[in-house]
C-alpha cells in the first residue's frame, strides 16, 4: 500500500520535471506567422487566384431580437448578427511550419473583406454593424460575424389592425462589386438563423426565409447579386383584444340586449335611457374639460374677463361650493359689498367731467393762475387738498432748466408706476382666470358625481330583483 509520504514525493518530482521543460513557443510562432502573412498583403486586392472568376461569399443572418416596429415612420429595428464566409488564397499556411497554429484573429482593417451593406437601411450612419475580428484558418477560410442594430425600411400595412401580418425585407449586397466579381450565396437553405431569437411581447415571429436575387439595374449593365431576408411577423392581439375589442363588444352587446327585453317591461326603456345618459355624460365631460383648460391658460393680453364671469365664477359659485382664495375670504357680505362699491364707482365716474375721467383726477383740482401778487395755487397732497398762498414771484423762482428736469423725472416715475400697476393687474387677471377654471372643475366634479350616483341608483331601484337568493 502506498503511503502519503510516497505520494507527496512523486508529486514533487513531477512538479520539478514540468518546470524544467522548455517553454511553449506558440506566441513566437503566431507572431512570425502574422508577419509573414501581412507584410506583403494588399487589402485592396480581391483575393482570387483568377481575376476573371467571381469570389464566392457565403452569407447568413442570425436574428437576435425585434426591438421596435415603427408603424408611423415605417421602420423596423432589429438586433442581428451577419455571417460572412469566404476563402482568401493569400492567407494560407502550413500549420506544421508554425508550431501547429491553425487559426488567427485579425482586425478587419488589416484584411480585405466584402463591402456588404443593407440596401434598405434607415440608420443615420447607414451601416449599423460593429467591426469585429476576422477568424482566419490555415486553409485561407475567413469568417466575419459582425453584430449590429439594423434599422430597415418596411412598408407597414395596417388594413387588418390589430389582426395584421407584416413582411419586412432586409436586403444585403455588395455596394461596389457586381455579380461577376463577387457572388453572394445563402449559407443555409432554411433562411435566417432563429435559434437564439428573443421572443417579442408585441409581435410573433412566423419565419425569416432568405432568397438570392440577381438584378440588372438601369445604372449599370452588369448584374448585381443580393440576398434578401424577409422577416414575417404577426401582431399579438391579446393586449388589443382585452383593451380595445372586448370593451367595444360589451358596450355593443349591452345595447343589443335591450331589444331582447319584453316590450311590456319598463326596464327596456330604463336601460336604454341609462346608456344614453352615460354617453351624454362622457361627451359633456370632454367639452367641459376643454372649457376648464381654456380658462386656465387665458392671459390678460388676449382675453378680458366679462363682468358676469367675475360675478358667477369668482363670487357666487365659490361661495356656494365653499371655495376660497389665499387672503380673500368669500362670504355673502363681501359679495354684496363689492357689488355696492362697483355701483358707487360707476356713479362717481358718471358725475365727473370728461377731462377728469381721462386724467383720473377729481373735478376740484385747479391750478389758479390769476393775476396779482396775492394769487394762490391749489395743490393735491395725499388724496386731500390744501391751499398754500404763493405769490407769482415765488412760483416763478425755479429756472426753466430745473422745471424741465422735474417734468422729466415726473414722467419717468409715472411710466414706472404705470408699468408696475399694469403688471399687477395682468397677474391678478391671470389669477382670476385660473381660479375660475378651478371653480368650473369643482362644479363639474360635484354635478357629474351626483348625476352618476342618481342615475345608477335609479336604474338599480327600478329593477324587480337586485339580489337573487
Amino acid at each position: 500500500m502506498v503511503s502519503c509520504e510516497q505520494v507527496l514525493a512523486l508529486l514533487a518530482k513531477a512538479f520539478v520535471l514540468i518546470t524544467m521543460l522548455p517553454g511553449s513557443e506558440q506566441g513566437a510562432h503566431e507572431k512570425r506567422l502574422l508577419k509573414n502573412l501581412l507584410d506583403e498583403y494588399n487589402i485592396l486586392e480581391r483575393p482570387v487566384a483568377n481575376e476573371s472568376e467571381p469570389l464566392e461569399v457565403k452569407f447568413g443572418l442570425t436574428l437576435q431580437q425585434i426591438i421596435d416596429v415603427d408603424e408611423k415612420n415605417q421602420i423596423l429595428t432589429t438586433n442581428a448578427w451577419l455571417n460572412l464566409e469566404w476563402n482568401d488564397y493569400n492567407l494560407r499556411w502550413n500549420e506544421s511550419e508554425y508550431g501547429g497554429v491553425k487559426d488567427l484573429r485579425i482586425t478587419p482593417n488589416k484584411l480585405w473583406k466584402p463591402d456588404v451593406l443593407m440596401y434598405n437601411s434607415a440608420d443615420e450612419g447607414f451601416d449599423g454593424t460593429f467591426q469585429t475580428n476576422v477568424v482566419v484558418k490555415h486553409n485561407g477560410s475567413c469568417l466575419y460575424v459582425p453584430p449590429g442594430i439594423f434599422k430597415s425600411t418596411c412598408k407597414i400595412d395596417i388594413t387588418w389592425f390589430p389582426f395584421d401580418d407584416q413582411h419586412c425585407d432586409m436586403k444585403f449586397g455588395s455596394w461596389t462589386y457586381d455579380g461577376n466579381q463577387l457572388d453572394l450565396v445563402l449559407n443555409s437553405e432554411n433562411g435566417g438563423d432563429l435559434s437564439d431569437f428573443i421572443t417579442n411581447g408585441e409581435w410573433y415571429l412566423i419565419g425569416m426565409p432568405g432568397k438570392k436575387n440577381t438584378i440588372v439595374y438601369q445604372c449599370c449593365p452588369e448584374p448585381y447579386v443580393d440576398v434578401t431576408f424577409t422577416i414575417q411577423i404577426r401582431r399579438r392581439t391579446l393586449y388589443y383584444f382585452f383593451n380595445l375589442i372586448v370593451p367595444c363588444v360589451l358596450i355593443s352587446s349591452m345595447a343589443l340586449l335591450g331589444f331582447t327585453l319584453p316590450p311590456d317591461s319598463g326596464e327596456k326603456l330604463t336601460l336604454g335611457t341609462y346608456f344614453n345618459c352615460i354617453m351624454f355624460m362622457v361627451a359633456s365631460s370632454v367639452v367641459l374639460t376643454v372649457v376648464v383648460l381654456n380658462y386656465h391658460h387665458r392671459t390678460a393680453d388676449i382675453h378680458e374677463m366679462p363682468q358676469w364671469i367675475k360675478t358667477v365664477f369668482l363670487q357666487w359659485l365659490p361661495w356656494i361650493l365653499g371655495m376660497g382664495r389665499p387672503g380673500k375670504k368669500i362670504t355673502r357680505k363681501t359679495i354684496l359689498m363689492n357689488s355696492r362699491m362697483k355701483e358707487l364707482e360707476l356713479k362717481e365716474r358718471s358725475s365727473k367731467s370728461l377731462l377728469a375721467n381721462v386724467l383720473d383726477i377729481d373735478d376740484d383740482f385747479r391750478n389758479v393762475s390769476a393775476g396779482g401778487n396775492n394769487a394762490s395755487m391749489t395743490t393735491s397732497l395725499g388724496g386731500g387738498f390744501m391751499r398754500h398762498p404763493t405769490t407769482i414771484e415765488e412760483a416763478a423762482m425755479p429756472s426753466s432748466g430745473t422745471q424741465r428736469d422735474l417734468q422729466h423725472i415726473l414722467r419717468e416715475l409715472q411710466f414706472i408706476t404705470n408699468h408696475m400697476k399694469k403688471a399687477d393687474e395682468e397677474a391678478e387677471v391671470i389669477s382670476d382666470w385660473k381660479f375660475a377654471a378651478m371653480v368650473v372643475d369643482r362644479f363639474c366634479l360635484i354635478i357629474f358625481t351626483m348625476f352618476t350616483i342618481i342615475a345608477t341608483v335609479a336604474v338599480l331601484l327600478s329593477a324587480p330583483h337586485i339580489i337573487v337568493q
